[in-house]
């Protein structure tokens, strides 16, 4: 490992490659910041690019500086204009929004900047540590458990809701999975529910119904209410986070580095299941008082998803580079440049070819560092957005809106579709539903049917949960999420009633 860590520095510190991370960080933020545009879309486009550098070691370490610097600069949309830059930056938005909206812009993108690079660093260390052990694990993970791992995911569906919400919440959920099933099924590849439109064969896009769902409702309630389109105060204030702010977050960057690193390590789960999980969790196991503060502005809910996705995003890189095995949609076209550089990923890369495997890693290190150089001293610029009348922003949001839309499936029903989905949300947010539950719905309703299509024709029945000890273990944690809020509701009237009888 030592003499691997040598050789990774010495090719990692090389100026060509120390070139390749910042034009890949600096690529991946700017891009990572449109609504829309994620990095598959431009690590798609720099494909070409990439691979007439000739060199696999800069080749993928300019790839991956984009990959992880369009996550750490996704969140600016979705903190500043509730339109979320990336599909793993969908949970920013939830507390990073309020924030802007109280007057707590530059706060929120610091707390996101330091929560992305301790995420994306510890997760480094982590993959430099663990990733040789990490690939067996992850081996481990058939259908049967990817299904149980989405339950656990839909099982925390309440952490969404505000309070007395909870029936609302698991409406949209429901409805969320129901919109899963449009397209082809995962037992037969034939169309449902298309109503005979040749564009919905493959299903709704998740970038549509997440611009639907956050973006084209905010943009529309600026429209309806007139009186919040002057701008805000020309001057950011409150960039700085205090001790106490500190001490809150640092347990909670902690717990999501770790969780966040796991959940990318599993191939298929990625940075959105790690954010949107992350943010459960961290709001499950607050104290009353702080949970009822999540989705008001609560720094814990920044920076638990920011932190998550960010070490998600750094543990798919383990069965990428060590099995060889896309972890997301991202990591897939990775492995695409890969083996077009004539590389083979996989358990021999450490040992055929070790300074393209230490290489990646160290410049992680690297790269976050540059992130986080680049980004706090903007901070005071970006949140600058906010100044602007948003009678100006309308159209901008709009546009990167369509825009986004469009570019995602390439073909204009998406941009009906939009529109369509955008009034829907725009009714059901002025009816006071949550509508963070109906996307989670969605992603997880599609991956939780395919991996338990899968697993009943391998076990020709529903026999897997009882004869795989994992799936049922995180069958059992799910229906204790389930349980967890009356339970804690019961311990809080017995304490209630005791401290009333003290008195």
């Amino acid at each position: 490992m030592l003499e691997g860590l040598l050789i990774g520095l010495q090719t990692a510190f090389s100026f060509q490659n120390l070139l390749m991370v910042i034009g890949g960080c600096l690529i991946g933020t700017f891009i990572g910041m449109l609504p829309g545009l994620g990095p598959m879309s431009i690590i798609a486009i720099m494909i070409p690019v990439a691979i007439s550098i000739g060199d696999p070691s800069a080749a993928l370490i300019l790839l991956a500086g984009v990959y992880y610097g369009a996550i750490f600069g996704g969140s600016t949309s979705s903190i500043l204009l509730n339109a979320p830059g990336v599909a793993g930056t969908v949970a920013s938005s939830f507390d990073g929004y309020p924030m802007a909206q109280q007057g707590k812009a530059g706060k929120a993108l610091t707390i996101a900047a330091i929560a992305s690079f301790a995420g994306g660093t510890i997760g480094a260390i982590l993959l430099m540590v663990f990733a040789p052990a990490l690939s067996s694990v992850a081996l481990l993970f058939h259908s049967a458990e990817y299904f149980a791992l989405m339950v656990v995911g839909l099982s925390a569906i309440a952490t969404f809701a505000g309070t007395g919400q909870v029936a609302k919440a698991m409406l949209m959920t429901i409805l969320g999975l129901i919109m899963a099933t449009v397209g082809e099924g995962a037992l037969f590849n034939l169309p449902r529910f298309t109503m005979g439109i040749m564009d919905l064969q493959s299903g709704f896009g998740f970038i549509t119904l997440a611009m639907a769902m956050f973006a084209l409702p905010e943009a529309i309630f600026l429209v309806l209410k007139p009186k919040n389109l002057k701008g805000g105060e020309g001057e950011i204030k409150d960039l700085r986070i205090t001790r106490a702010e500190a001490k809150a977050i640092a347990p909670v960057i902690g717990r999501q580095s770790l969780q966040g690193f796991f959940i990318g390590v599993l191939p298929g789960a990625g940075a959105t299941i790690a954010s949107f999980l992350g943010y459960a969790v961290e709001r499950n196991i607050a104290p009353k008082a702080e949970q009822d503060q999540f989705g008001k502005g609560s720094i814990k809910g920044l920076a638990a998803p920011e932190t998550a996705n960010n070490a998600a995003c750094t543990g798919s890189f383990v069965p990428l580079l060590t099995l060889g095995i896309p972890g997301s949609g991202t990591t897939a076209i990775l492995l695409g440049a890969l083996i077009a550089l004539n590389v083979s990923p996989g358990p021999r890369l450490m040992i055929d070819e070790p300074q393209i495997f230490w290489a990646v890693i160290m410049s992680m290190f690297i790269g976050n560092l540059v992130l986080l150089i680049l980004n706090l001293p903007l901070i005071p610029y970006i949140a600058k957005v906010l100044s602007v009348p948003r009678n100006y922003l309308i159209p901008f949001i709009l546009f990167f809106t369509l825009m986004g839309a469009y570019i995602g499936q390439n073909n204009a029903t998406e941009l009906l579709l939009l529109v369509g989905f955008g009034v829907c949300a725009t009714a059901l947010k002025f009816a006071d539903y949550p509508l963070a539950p109906l996307l989670i719905g969605f992603i997880l309703g599609g991956l939780m049917e395919d991996n338990f299509a899968r697993s009943m024709q391998l076990y020709d029945g529903i026999a897997f949960i009882w004869e795989r000890p994992m799936t049922l273990g995180l069958l059992l944690i799910a229906g204790g999420l389930v349980l967890l809020p009356s339970i804690r509701g019961r311990i809080a009237k017995r304490r209630a009633a005791g401290v009333a009888d003290g008195d």
